[in-house]
């Protein structure tokens, strides 16, 4: 069997020691796996008559070749933000045809190159975005295993999703070391973090930090609310000085997110630029100084947190046996505090948000845990 692995989308901790757990697990069955490189984009851009390409695209791995990867953060195979079934007509590369401004759907293509390739079985490693075209695979009549990552935690199916804990535990630790800078100069902080359309991180973050206001997607703020709830709090702290986190997807009421740039393959603008936007604002309303930092990749960047190398190298066995065993069609998952397998479609059954009503307080802009009992290890 010839099982091909691809990471799509953003990078995060926990990429690496998956694949080489799906590497490891699967050679030790007698079988192999083939790297595919560049998320989508490595099948998009092998091109049948050239077979330079297939070279640069595809990448056969053994347990020698992962044997050290999975200590570095990222991944080694690469990522993009490609769809090959809504390819752009600047991005259709050369050896394709395409008719009419796009669009362009090429995914004929990509079932030609993964049977020249010899794919049996594919698994995708991604978010929402890359699972969606690993279900029109599933649906096209190639067995699909999917394994979740993203940061924001909010893949649609399951509980947990590699990147979230390290991408909070590097969030509680950088505004922990901001304080003394925000302290020392007795100012209001301003900490934008990824979440375009769920703020469980900023929540999340905010709530293991004990910062004192945090605005999330889901909710649109006051701004001048919020400049009167940040005063008090800098007056009411012994060192005069207040925290608040926001995420890249937040929006003031009345208007909406800050976005830059053009679509990307999935219909996504870029974000950013609230949490500046806010500071500015802010600093407008109280007259006290802003510090804003935006922690961005620094969230996503370097090696796994212990949850995430847990989780990350037990959903790759997971899904290396599914495959094995001529499943199709699943994602693997963690539901109740339990590992299990989920038909890939949920992904494409509803959305994942913040419980507003359980988990935050709109009022005050602040995580409000109403109970704790019968929740998920991450509220979420």
């Amino acid at each position: 069997m010839r099982i091909g692995i691809l990471t799509g989308g953003g990078d995060v901790p926990g990429l690496n020691p998956c694949i080489k757990a799906v590497v490891n697990r699967v050679a030790d069955e007698g079988h192999q796996v083939i790297g595919i490189r560049r998320g989508w984009g490595g099948l998009l851009r092998t091109d049948l008559d050239d077979p330079s390409t297939a070279q640069e695209n595809f990448v056969a791995l053994d347990p020698e070749r992962v044997r050290t990867v999975d200590r570095s953060g990222g991944t080694f195979l690469h990522t993009s933000r490609t769809n090959p079934g809504r390819v752009s007509t600047a991005d259709v590369p050369d050896f394709l045809s395409a008719e009419g401004d796009g669009p362009h759907d090429f995914t004929s293509h990509v079932l030609k190159v993964l049977e020249s390739q010899g794919i049996d079985v594919l698994i995708p490693i991604g978010g929402d975005d890359t699972l969606s075209y690993g279900l029109r695979m599933h649906d096209e009549g190639v067995p699909v295993i999917a394994i979740p990552k993203t940061m924001d935690n909010d893949v649609h199916g399951t509980d947990y999703c590699i990147g979230f804990s390290t991408a909070v535990t590097r969030g509680v630790q950088f505004i922990h070391n901001l304080r003394t800078s925000t302290g020392s100069h007795e100012r209001i902080a301003v900490v934008e973090l990824f979440g375009r359309y769920s703020g469980e991180t900023s929540l999340i973050t905010a709530y293991l930090a004990g910062v004192e206001r945090a605005i999330i997607s889901e909710v649109p703020f006051d701004v001048d609310r919020l400049a009167a709830m940040l005063t008090s709090d800098r007056k009411s702290n012994p060192s005069n000085y207040a925290m608040m986190t926001i995420s890249e997807g937040a929006s003031i009421e009345g208007g909406d997110m800050v976005l830059s740039g053009e679509a990307d393959a999935y219909g996504h603008r870029k974000l950013g630029g609230i949490g500046l936007r806010t500071g500015e604002l802010l600093k407008e309303k109280t007259g006290a100084n802003i510090i804003y930092q935006q922690l961005g990749y620094l969230m996503r960047s370097g090696s796994p947190d212990s949850l995430d190398l847990m989780v990350a190298t037990n959903y790759a066995v997971m899904a290396a046996d599914l495959a094995l065993e001529g499943m199709s069609g699943r994602m693997v998952a963690l539901r109740g505090g339990t590992y299990t397998a989920v038909p890939i479609s949920v992904t494409k059954d509803g959305v994942k948000r913040v419980d507003i009503d359980e988990l935050y307080d709109r009022d005050a802009y602040q995580p409000k845990l109403r109970h704790v009992t019968g929740k998920p290890m991450f509220l979420y």
